[in-house]
């Protein structure tokens, strides 16, 4: 990098930065109305400069030489292009998860070690529960309480880990391992593979803001809670699905959506951001292109298994209804501050909590209309992203169901809903911080963890957290001049949108009341250029 002139300073700058000029693409605003139109050699930058946009990564930048310079060359780099960056970026972030790791991977648990070293995962403890260990096949052999493609995700690494072994028996050379230390690490190394293809995604959807990607590769969320479940399965194939909407392939939208909602039912909510955007600019064919490619995939994965085990297909569901709340959701706070009398009051063993289903129903119901008003009403259409991880953080919040590494869905979304560095990583401290508290207290006061007390405080600090972001979001949906997104290039609308990047509004809420728009988007609401 050259930094031979580092022009405006970034602290003297909006927290995002100003958006390049129009007739000068590549300069920071104020540079080009403090001086006359020239041309630069050489060539402004084809892209968001993440040091001249944001204050978090332009203080960072001093540690190498500072901002990027004015007169500094990009676009030729040989092999070091922000997706080769972004994907280095993840690749360390994801060593130093396994590192966090690695004292629970032989499955030697004694003294209680998965929570004394904060290592604890799922993976583990289910390898025998299944009956991966005696090469039993999910749901056929064995029932599985994860939707059908996350139990197939763990029978494949399964699988690899058996040939791992047979070959460590047979050539010498090899290090031979306990069999669920080999599974551990294939389901790593196939959880690792997701990651990048969520990196992968992020890019593709960035647009002129690759480098955003760089937020995912070095996300302490990701360096928490990579290996703590299998939610990267899903998470991966959520977002290639809206990386194929974006460029405008509906049917391997939908197929990728729908192999989502068999790994994990989550998904389902980004058909619905797309639908109610849709609707805005009348472009309903391809959301139905979608909608039965999702169907059509999530039926061919679940309706063999339904068939051939029925129960055990089946156990996913009824885990669901019968589960009383999660320990960090609002719902536990509140049952536990009235002693149990919150809602269904004491239950029986295996009784659902009738009471509690209904109103988190109602609850979901009411969140799904509210973000759906909002994007009806908006003055200008939200981009996909904004909707997606506005249905994503209410469904999180109302849901009787948080497990920890569930806030992985969030983390792309929020990347591409509201690219800043300072507000992601708040978010993402409070929700690192809370599986320190959450394992000290499973771990108990007798063996030197804590009181319940300290794990319902930092579940508040996360929600509080979380409830901020969506805020943040919502407020650059009502003031799209506050977008960082559509401020950062002039012309830019939605880069993720796919059919819906520029599209003229065709309906719009007015009250209430859902009216045909005679004008096109940009002429009744331009995409705003902020003031210097």
């Amino acid at each position: 990098m050259t930094t031979d002139d580092t022009g405006p300073s970034p602290a003297d700058q909006p927290d995002d930065g100003p958006a390049p000029s129009p007739g000068d693409p590549g300069r920071p605003v104020a540079a080009a109305v403090s001086e006359p139109p020239r041309i630069a050699a050489p060539p402004w930058p084809d892209r968001v400069v993440p040091s001249w946009t944001d204050r978090v990564v332009a203080q960072a930048s001093e540690a190498f030489g500072g901002p990027w310079g004015r007169h500094a060359v990009t676009g030729r780099a040989l092999f070091w292009t922000p997706l080769r960056v972004s994907l280095l970026f993840t690749v360390i972030g994801l060593a130093f998860a396994w590192a966090k790791q690695s004292p629970c991977s032989d499955g030697d648990w004694t003294g209680s070690k998965q929570y004394t070293h904060f290592c604890y995962s799922d993976t583990i403890p289910l390898f025998s529960l299944h009956g991966l260990d005696r090469a039993q096949v999910p749901y056929l052999d064995s029932p599985v309480e994860y939707p059908v493609l996350t139990g197939g995700f763990e029978w494949v690494a399964s699988v690899l880990a058996r040939g791992y072994d047979s070959l460590a028996r047979t050539v010498g050379l090899l290090p031979a391992v306990v069999p669920v230390q080999s599974y551990y690490v294939v389901t790593c190394l196939l959880l690792s593979v997701c990651a990048l293809l969520v990196t992968r995604s992020v890019v593709g959807l960035a647009g002129r803001r690759p480098w955003d990607a760089a937020m995912v590769g070095l996300s302490p969320l990701l360096l928490v809670h990579a290996f703590t479940n299998w939610d990267l399965f899903a998470v991966a194939l959520a977002m290639l699905g809206l990386w194929a909407w974006a460029r405008e392939h509906p049917a391997l939208a939908g197929v990728l959506i729908g192999l989502g909602v068999a790994a994990k039912l989550y998904p389902v909510l980004l058909l619905g951001a797309l639908l109610v955007l849709c609707l805005r600019t009348g472009t309903l064919r391809p959301w139905l292109t979608t909608t039965v490619a999702a169907a059509g995939a999530w039926l061919a994965t679940n309706l063999p298994v339904a068939l051939l085990a029925p129960e055990n297909w089946q156990r996913f569901f009824a885990l669901n209804d019968s589960r009383p709340a999660d320990p960090d959701t609002l719902w536990n706070l509140a049952i536990t501050a009235s002693g149990g009398r919150f809602l269904d009051g004491p239950l029986a063993a295996g009784q659902s909590p009738e009471v509690l289903n209904a109103v988190v129903a109602v609850g979901l119901v009411a969140m799904a209309a509210a973000v759906g008003w909002l994007a009806l009403a908006a003055p200008v259409r939200p981009r996909v992203a904004q909707l997606a991880f506005l249905l994503v953080a209410g469904f999180l919040l109302v849901n009787k169901v948080w497990s920890p590494q569930y806030s992985l869905w969030l983390l792309p979304l929020a990347v591409l809903a509201r690219p800043g560095w300072r507000s992601l990583l708040a978010w993402q401290a409070t929700e690192a911080l809370l599986w320190v508290p959450r394992l000290l207290w499973y771990l108990g006061t007798d063996n030197r963890g804590i009181d319940v007390e300290w794990f319902f405080l930092a579940v508040g600090v996360r929600d509080v957290a979380v409830l901020v972001l969506v805020g943040l979001v919502v407020r650059d949906v009502w003031h799209p001049a506050r977008d960082r997104v559509r401020r950062s290039w002039p012309g830019t609308d939605d880069p993720g949108g796919g059919v819906l990047d520029g599209a003229p509004d065709r309906f719009r809420l007015r009250g209430w009341r859902l009216e045909r728009v005679g004008r096109p988007v940009a002429e009744r609401a331009p995409a705003p250029q902020p003031s210097v």
